[in-house]
């Protein structure tokens, strides 16, 4: 695939995770974007327009109707950068297609049919749920390389999951985890809402959906899979930065466990991820030093005996989102997985 340019389609194309994929794609190496779609409400428009942070880079204009000739006829892959509840209407046909796809909404992360409809709606497509790859690395290597269906993590379950997974599987915590994150505007897409108007939201910090995110029966689910059996309270507050993430962990230990074993268990773990990078024992990650890539830094610190403090940071757009879907792109081509991030 080296030789020919992966053609690659972006549904969604107008929101933040929409144009920073674009903005990424550019730079890689190995693929071409061909096609972009926006909203079936806005207006047909060029990239440039739309992004002008890539004029001259790229002549691509960007229709509200999807051409589907140009996706069985000219696409390899298509990035799903829409809505909740939106992507599912696209997926069964662009699979039937022979495509790749990389969702970046939760349609497809839960493989309990039950679980998704709770938290969300009834879904039209339950039997691809056991066909789809959660798309975290870290975790799930080994099956992404082997997909056609990618569900694209949560960027909120993204900084959580990865804070955890290193003791996950030993059976070194137990009872509640509680996570309490903090994100940038970003987050919450490019939607009309008051709330998230500058001057609500300036020198200002807030909890919402307290236990009610959805993003917190995704931690769980995905933590079930690797044996962590945790009850999980999850609090998200917005922070006045556009892009970030910082997500803190509190979690129960069954048992005392030495600061430095602690702090080994969780180099010993990262020690070969291109994109994690673990802190200095009793160091706290800062969003500053993430903004803009596809690293998750993370900082553990033990309080007493029975309590361990996690702490990790991403840029919710790019390891939270866009980055994070570039980077299983590259495990399913067979691409250097760090590009076009760094080369190794």
């Amino acid at each position: 695939m080296k030789n020919k340019k992966l053609k690659a389609t972006i549904f969604g194309i107008s929101g933040y995770a929409g144009r920073k994929l674009l903005e990424i794609l550019l730079q890689h190496p190995y693929v071409e974007v061909i096609a972009g779609f926006v909203a079936p409400d806005e207006p047909d428009m060029s990239a440039a327009l739309m992004h002008p942070r890539i004029a001259k880079t790229i002549e691509l204009n960007c229709s509200n109707k999807i051409d589907w000739e140009i996706i069985e006829k000219n696409t390899d892959i298509v990035f799903l950068a829409l809505p909740h509840v939106v992507s599912m209407s696209f997926v069964p046909k662009i699979l039937s297609l022979g495509k790749k796809v990389i969702d970046l909404s939760a349609d497809y992360r839960f493989s309990d049919e039950n679980l998704y409809e709770k938290w969300y709606q009834k879904h039209s497509s339950p039997d691809l749920l056991g066909k789809a790859v959660y798309g975290l690395p870290e975790l799930f290597r080994e099956e992404i390389k082997k997909a056609q269906l990618i569900a694209n993590p949560g960027c909120y379950p993204t900084s959580a999951i990865l804070g955890v997974l290193p003791v996950a599987g030993r059976k070194i915590i137990k009872g509640r985890m509680i996570v309490n994150s903090l994100s940038g505007f970003t987050g919450a897409g490019r939607k009309p809402d008051v709330t998230l108007l500058f001057a609500e939201g300036n020198e200002s910090s807030r909890a919402y959906k307290i236990g009610e995110h959805r993003h917190q029966p995704e931690i769980q689910h995905i933590l079930e899979k690797t044996g962590c059996r945790v009850d999980v309270t999850f609090v998200p507050h917005l922070l006045p930065v556009n892009c970030g993430i910082l997500t803190t962990m509190y979690l129960e230990l069954d048992r005392d466990v030495e600061e430095e074993k602690l702090q080994q268990i969780y180099e010993d773990f990262y020690r070969d991820e291109p994109f994690v990078r673990v802190m200095k024992y009793g160091i706290s990650p800062e969003i500053k030093n993430v903004a803009g890539t596809n690293f998750c830094d993370i900082g553990v610190k033990k309080i007493n005996s029975s309590l361990l403090v996690v702490v990790s940071a991403i840029d919710n757009l790019v390891k939270g989102a866009s980055g994070q879907a570039v980077q299983n792109m590259n495990i399913m081509m067979g691409f250097e997985e760090t590009l076009p991030f760094y080369s190794k």
